[in-house]
C-alpha cells in the first residue's frame, strides 16, 4: 500500500515538474521578439543578422509542418525522394524570405497583449506591432503548435487576419495546378528564388 502511495506522489511530482518546465506560448513569442530586436538594432553586417535570424527561426519554427501544410492536397502523391527535395528547398526557401523580409527592421516593437487556447495541439498569442512614423500599427497572431508543452513552435502568423501559411499554400497550389499537378513546377520555381 505504502508503494503505491509513494508512485502516486511520484507520478503528480513528476506531472508537477513537466507542467513547470513547459513553456508558455506567450514567453516564447517575447523571448524571440527581444532576441530579434536585439539582432536588428546591433552593427553587426547584414550578413551576420541573417545567420542569426535563421538561427532563431530554426529552434522556434516548425518549419517542416509548414512545408507540409503548403504542399496541400499535394503531399499525398508525392513519392519520399519528392517529399525530402520539397522540405529541403522549402527550408531554404523559408530561411531566405524570412531573414529577408526581417532584415529591414532596425528596431521592431512587437508587445504580445493575450493569449487563446485553441485546443490541446493549438495555442493562439495575440501581439501588436507598434506604429513609427514609417509604417503603421500592425496586428499579428502567432499559431502556436503546442503538442509538446516543452517545445512550443511556430505554426503561422495571421497579419490584420490574413494567414501566411494559407497564402503560400494557395500559391504553391496555383503553381503545381498550372503545369497540369507537375510537382517539378514547384521545384524549379523555389530553385529560381534561391539563386536570387
Amino acid at each position: 500500500m505504502k508503494l503505491i502511495k509513494y508512485l502516486i506522489i511520484y507520478l503528480f511530482l513528476l506531472n508537477l515538474n513537466n507542467y513547470l518546465h513547459a513553456k508558455d506560448p506567450s514567453a516564447l513569442i517575447n523571448e524571440i521578439v527581444d532576441e530579434a530586436a536585439l539582432i536588428l538594432s546591433s552593427d553587426d553586417p547584414v550578413e551576420s543578422k541573417i545567420i542569426k535570424l535563421n538561427a532563431i527561426a530554426e529552434r522556434s519554427v516548425d518549419i517542416d509542418g509548414i512545408s507540409m501544410y503548403t504542399l496541400g492536397k499535394y503531399r499525398k502523391t508525392i513519392n519520399d525522394d519528392q517529399k525530402s527535395k520539397y522540405q529541403k528547398l522549402f527550408r531554404s526557401y523559408f530561411l531566405k524570405n524570412f531573414s529577408s523580409r526581417l532584415v529591414d527592421y532596425t528596431n521592431p516593437k512587437i508587445d504580445v497583449v493575450s493569449q487563446k487556447k485553441i485546443n490541446d495541439k493549438y495555442t493562439i498569442v495575440n501581439s501588436i506591432l507598434e506604429a513609427t512614423s514609417k509604417r503603421p500599427q500592425v496586428k499579428i497572431d502567432w499559431r502556436i503548435y503546442t503538442k509538446n508543452p516543452d517545445k512550443p513552435l511556430i505554426r503561422d502568423l495571421i497579419v490584420e487576419g490574413l494567414s501566411l501559411a494559407r497564402t503560400q499554400k494557395e500559391e504553391f497550389n496555383s503553381i503545381i495546378q498550372n503545369n497540369d499537378g507537375n510537382i517539378n513546377a514547384l521545384f524549379k520555381t523555389l530553385e529560381e528564388y534561391l539563386i536570387k
